[in-house]
């Protein structure tokens, strides 16, 4: 069981997954192809369909208080205007159209997508640590904690306000460092069920996989982002989506595999799906 005992229940969506099989996959904004854009309810859609396991998704603040999915800082890609997003009422949010789509799709409301989603889906929420004053007591009125795991970096701001929160929703900090991983664990009143390790070089003191051994001891999963970020900055160690999609995905997935990870996120979820059925399931590779 990953987590601390006394939340149990809240956790107990994503320990029945992660006892169902490891790595589970988690998909990146949900899926975004074709007309369909990334950070919607229809990516949302589109990954479960892919085989996600978890799904993560942005979450924006509009200025008079509605919550929409959106990684701010890409409206002059996604939309073809230089605005801001987080500057714009819930009304010029709603009105803005994704350029690449049928002009048809929308911002998603994260009330809309809250209300159609099923009792078994998970999420990964990032981006949203800013709004947790407000967005926190929002989530409360939909009664799904479980379903909802929280990311942030490890900072003091976004940790007391998790403390001070009387639902305590799942939470896997974005760790860089030993002494992130020191500041959040074996906290009462902060409900942590993992780390996600953050290792741009392999002599990085996160990337030794006696660190995936203490967090799986101190009853933690082990989250590995293997997606490229458009500065080309590595998230672990250059064990990433491009290695496994365009080289050798032993030495990408594969190795992350080995590794130890519980959950591989990923913007290849079906790639993905099929080399952990292929060659894992099958036997070719074992975990350390």
């Amino acid at each position: 069981m990953f987590g601390q005992p006394r939340y149990r229940r809240v956790n107990a969506l994503l320990n029945a997954r992660l006892a169902e099989r490891t790595p589970l996959i988690a998909v990146h904004r949900g899926t975004g192809l074709g007309h369909v854009p990334e950070n919607t309810w229809l990516a949302v859609n589109a990954a479960l369909r892919q085989g996600a396991d978890m799904v993560e998704i942005d979450v924006v603040e509009s200025t008079d208080g509605d919550f929409f999915l959106f990684h701010d800082g890409g409206e002059r890609h996604a939309f073809d205007q230089d605005v801001d997003i987080r500057r714009m009422t819930s009304d010029q949010i709603r009105a803005l159209r994704y350029r690449w789509s049928d002009h048809r799709a929308g911002v998603t409301g994260l009330d809309v997508l809250l209300r159609g989603l099923g009792p078994d889906v998970l999420l990964n929420v990032d981006r949203s640590w800013w709004y947790w004053d407000d967005l926190l007591p929002f989530l409360d009125g939909f009664d799904r904690p479980g379903q909802l795991v929280f990311k942030s970096p490890v900072d003091d701001e976004w940790l007391a306000k998790l403390r001070r929160h009387p639902v305590k929703y799942p939470f896997m900090p974005m760790v860089r460092s030993r002494a992130d991983i020191d500041a959040v664990l074996g906290d009462p009143d902060i409900n942590l069920v993992g780390v996600e390790l953050i290792a741009e070089r392999a002599e990085h003191e996160l990337a030794r996989p006696a660190v995936v051994t203490e967090m799986h001891g101190a009853g933690l999963a082990v989250l590995i982002n293997a997606i490229n970020l458009p500065d080309g900055v590595p998230l672990f160690a250059g064990r990433d989506d491009h290695t496994s999609v365009f080289g050798d995905p032993g030495e990408g997935w594969g190795w992350l595999v080995r590794h130890g990870a519980d959950i591989i996120q990923t913007d290849w979820p079906d790639l993905l799906g099929r080399y952990l059925a292929d060659v894992v399931a099958g036997s070719s590779i074992a975990r350390r």
